[in-house]
């Protein structure tokens, strides 16, 4: 079950959150990550998923998906909630020049990993891999971790800048080197 928050909706529109085409992607990636039971996923705005984040994770900042795995309740298999921001995805797929559809779909997969067991934030890249292999199953460009990874190794590398040497002739030469912290 896909819940849209009414302000979500106002703000961005049905059209543009295709509640169908989503809610098919995630009964997809449900089955291809062999998770059993039902899946109730949360479209909400920044100002939501971080109170939730600050809650249950003690991480005062907003973030893209957050997963709640449950277990059985009255003999009726459920297998988690998803929360995910919509602010937060229209940002990252505009940055990323694809559609808010799409963005929404590489985090349900991400988060229905979690609910699965998958956690890359403990494991040795096995939750990589995984995501990596059902993200060629289903049809997605990219994958949130290998994402991730990506930019967090562009940002350790040092920053190299075009200079014109006396000559007039161009030339490349080392800045700095960027560190940053980890994003999740």
């Amino acid at each position: 079950m896909i819940l849209i928050e009414p302000a979500v909706e106002k703000k961005f529109g049905r059209a543009a959150l295709k509640k169908r085409a989503v809610g098919n992607f995630l009964v997809r990636a449900a089955e291809a990550a062999e998770l059993e039971g039902d899946v109730s996923v949360l479209l909400t705005a920044d100002a939501e998923i971080r109170r939730l984040n600050r809650e249950f994770r003690h991480k005062d900042k907003a973030t893209d998906v957050l997963s709640f795995p449950a277990v059985q309740v009255n003999g009726h298999a459920v297998a988690g909630d998803l929360a995910i921001s919509v602010e937060t995805a229209a940002r990252e797929a505009e940055r990323r020049g694809h559609s808010l559809e799409t963005e929404l779909k590489v985090l349900l997969l991400h988060g229905v990993l979690h609910l699965a067991g998958w956690d890359h934030e403990t494991d040795s890249g096995e939750m990589s891999q995984k995501e990596e292999a059902l993200r060629v199953e289903l049809g997605l460009v990219e994958g949130l971790i290998s994402r991730a990874q990506s930019t967090e190794r562009r940002a350790q590398s040092p920053t190299l800048r075009r200079k014109q040497a006396k000559d007039g002739a161009p030339r490349s030469v080392v800045l700095k080197s960027s560190r940053r912290g980890k994003k999740r």
